[in-house]
């Protein structure tokens, strides 16, 4: 979502994304794929529907807020049609280990630390995110058309193929999120990923990216998505309620786009 915003462009779909993934992926496990040719779909259905978003922002000059506003539901409601409504269930037993495997164990005093697969997965996606925005022509490439896409068209830039590209990219990493979730979960339910669009795109604006395209890092969004767990993760441990949750978040948004304008004058 940082290359997406950084490019100038917005992705409201990823939630439900998230959802069709892992429903995806059961389904297809159900209908009897081995599981890592359901997961290699999900993730290619995933990188298609971003591409499709890109396509139609850099063919046919369609916002990409009205495009993954039409996935956010229709993506949504593909989900209860595969799974008629109910959770997926019937996973292998070694594909728990996507989303709760341990890869590995350090004692630690009297205990241990653990390092989850996701983990290392979260930890794969940062660098390899990091490095492509910081040190590649590709990277360079997405800023400028941010910045201004006209003068980046003028400069030689494929401003269409860099939309496509960023788009694509987030919505394959929205499905490994699905794929990992429904792992944990040990289901594929439509239920999940609601609402999720808002809180990755707070925690891309309160680590420093501007709404406006242009100007933001990857290592500042590691820190907000760390600012928002941190502060979900405390309310529940509060024992506040889901609609006091969804207040907070909603201030924590607004404060964040305020706090973007106020660094950008």
């Amino acid at each position: 979502m940082t290359m997406v915003i950084i490019a100038g462009e917005i992705d409201l779909s990823v939630g439900s994304a998230v959802a069709f993934a892992g429903c995806l992926t059961g389904y297809l496990i159900e209908a009897g794929w081995p599981a890592w040719s359901a997961v290699i779909a999900a993730l290619a259905f995933g990188a298609a529907t971003g591409a499709f978003t890109g396509v139609m922002r850099a063919k046919f000059n369609v916002p990409s807020f009205i495009t993954s506003l039409a996935l956010l539901t229709g993506l949504s409601g593909a989900a209860f049609k595969l799974t008629g409504g109910y959770p997926l269930t019937d996973f292998p037993e070694g594909f728990a280990f996507l989303g709760s495997g341990v890869v590995l164990r350090m004692p630690l005093g009297d205990g241990e630390l653990t390092l989850m697969f996701p983990v290392v997965v979260l930890a794969c996606v940062f660098v390899a995110t990091f490095l492509l925005m910081n040190y590649t022509t590709f990277g360079r490439s997405v800023y400028a058309v941010g910045g201004n896409a006209e003068a980046a068209r003028l400069c030689g830039i494929s401003v269409g193929g860099v939309r496509i590209a960023v788009l694509a990219i987030t919505g394959a990493l929205a499905a490994l999120a699905g794929v990992l979730l429904a792992s944990r979960m040990s289901s594929g339910s439509p239920e999940v990923g609601r609402g999720w669009e808002l809180d990755i795109i707070a925690a891309v604006i309160v680590g420093g990216t501007s709404l406006s395209g242009g100007a933001g890092r990857v290592w500042g969004t590691l820190v907000g998505v760390i600012f928002i767990g941190v502060i979900v993760n405390g309310m529940r441990l509060l024992d506040v309620q889901e609609d006091g949750q969804r207040i907070a978040r909603g201030v924590i948004i607004l404060l964040a786009v305020v706090l973007s304008k106020v660094q950008q004058d």
